[in-house]
């Protein structure tokens, strides 16, 4: 197995950014999630309901800060951009808790469980993919420790997958069956919920192994 792709997503439910490598702490990947959309009342509002905001790209600029479709993130430009795919009233708030994470802070994927659904991986936004898995081999790592490059994750639990996969992260156009099979076929649960144990660099085509807590 090998270390296939890395993802960061500096603006929470906005499209991500491709890594060739990444410093991995125990707040996850650097600069991932570090701003948000709220709503007028403070209420932090994602893609589940406002899909559009998927078509945006965030990425981290040279200083560390968001952009948003190159843009820098608090500027008025993208600011008219969230009202529009988010409504009126919401705006972008920076939040460096650890709060920011829906779960944990990093989301863990495999490219046998992705292939067996036939979907764009995309869809299920992970921060790392895992090539040459087989199958469904994540489904047996529960408790399970990955060690790639540098870093030592610990795999804490699968993935309670929601209507977010269901949005094209281009279109932002919506294909219900792709939550219904995950429920049919997988459990409503694919990919992998993890903390970082030792942190360290990953780089794209390290290997990957996968052990015991002791091994």
């Amino acid at each position: 197995m090998r270390l296939a792709e890395i993802w960061r997503y500096p603006v929470k439910s906005l499209g991500g950014e491709h890594l060739t490598q990444a410093d991995v702490g125990y707040e996850g990947i650097p600069g991932d999630r570090l701003v948000h959309v709220e709503d007028a009342r403070g209420r932090v509002v994602t893609a589940r309901a406002r899909p559009r905001l998927l078509v945006h790209r965030a990425t981290l600029g040279p200083n560390g800060m968001p952009l948003v479709d190159g843009r820098i993130w608090a500027s008025s430009e993208v600011a008219n951009d969230i009202e529009e795919a988010a409504g009126a009233g919401t705006r972008l708030v920076r939040d460096d808790s650890l709060e920011r994470f829906d779960v944990l802070p990093l989301l863990v994927a495999t490219d046998g469980a992705i292939s067996s659904l036939g979907y764009d991986r995309r869809r299920f936004r992970p921060n790392l993919l895992i090539g040459g898995v087989a199958g469904l081999a994540e489904r047996e790592w529960e408790g399970r420790h990955l060690h790639v490059g540098g870093a030592v994750i610990g795999i804490v639990s699968l993935r309670q997958r929601c209507i977010m996969t269901t949005f094209d992260p281009d279109t932002a156009e919506q294909d219900r069956e792709v939550l219904l099979r995950i429920h049919r076929e997988l459990g409503g649960a694919m990919a992998l919920d993890c903390q970082v144990l030792q942190p360290g660099t990953v780089k794209v085509g390290d290997p990957v192994e996968v052990r015991l807590p002791d091994g």
